[in-house]
């Protein structure tokens, strides 16, 4: 049984762009074929598990750091380099 689901509907989105190893590359798209979805999805839908599973995030979230983060305006982008 797959740990993701199937995408029902496309919700807003911004982008990001992220540099990956090549076999973690390959198998989100064999993740996402197997899922019959794009590879957005599931990078998107995979972090929101990491979020609810993390109880140290989200203890961290309840706390002093999350008041002070700024959320992204609409159509604003960021990058990252995962290494």
């Amino acid at each position: 049984m797959a740990l993701l689901k199937a995408p029902s509907k496309q919700p807003k989105t911004t982008t990001l762009q992220v540099r990956l190893e090549e076999e973690v590359r390959l198998n989100l798209d064999r993740y996402a074929e197997f899922l019959d979805a794009n590879p957005s999805y599931v990078v998107s839908e995979a972090l929101k598990l990491l979020y609810r599973k993390d109880r140290e995030f989200q203890s961290w979230l309840s706390g002093q750091h999350y008041k002070d983060h700024k959320r992204l305006s609409k159509g604003e982008s960021i990058q990252l380099e995962l290494k």
